[in-house]
């Protein structure tokens, strides 16, 4: 087996074939560009939203952290958005319940975007690991903070929203 691994290396060396391993999504690069649907149909692009401030927020019904946070980002929301603000909350549907969406969103009182990655497009782009994953992303589409799990409180999330929109 050693030497098969080590064929491997000396082979793909030599022919230059080798599988690149795209780094995950962090502060100081440009935010990986999707696009998605809500529910209702309404496409939003990443890129075309520069010149706001967005939070990537992926998330599912059954995850307890996302769930304790929402109600957290849906005040920073309200009070941040006329400043250029907005929330995309990725629902990881294809590990979700479809179902389930609509009653959280109205459980919780959401009314920033609730996208719907069926397809884990995103959370491969994103390398979503856990749950929930959120990306602060500045005007320029570039990644000012990463936050793995949560809960995110009102004083995480401020604090990052105010350096996304500097």
């Amino acid at each position: 087996m050693l030497f098969r691994s080590a064929s491997w290396i000396v082979l793909s060396s030599e022919t230059g074939e080798t599988t690149a391993v795209a780094a995950a999504p962090q502060a100081g690069f440009p935010a990986p560009d999707f696009t998605l649907k809500t529910a209702e149909g309404e496409t939003y692009t990443l890129s075309e939203l520069k010149g706001q401030a967005v939070l990537v927020n992926v998330w599912a019904t059954w995850c307890p952290p996302c769930k304790a946070e929402m109600p957290a980002i849906e005040k920073m929301y309200n009070e941040y958005k006329d400043q250029g603000v907005i929330v995309l909350a990725v629902n990881s549907t294809f590990q979700d319940n479809p179902l389930e969406i609509a009653p959280f969103i109205e459980d919780y009182g959401l009314t920033f975007p609730i996208l719907l990655d069926e397809t884990s497009d995103i959370s491969r782009a994103y390398q979503v690991r856990s749950l929930p994953s959120s990306y602060f992303i500045n005007r320029q589409g570039m990644i000012t903070e990463v936050v793995i799990g949560g809960p995110m409180s009102e004083a995480l999330l401020r604090t990052r929203i105010e350096e996304a929109l500097k």
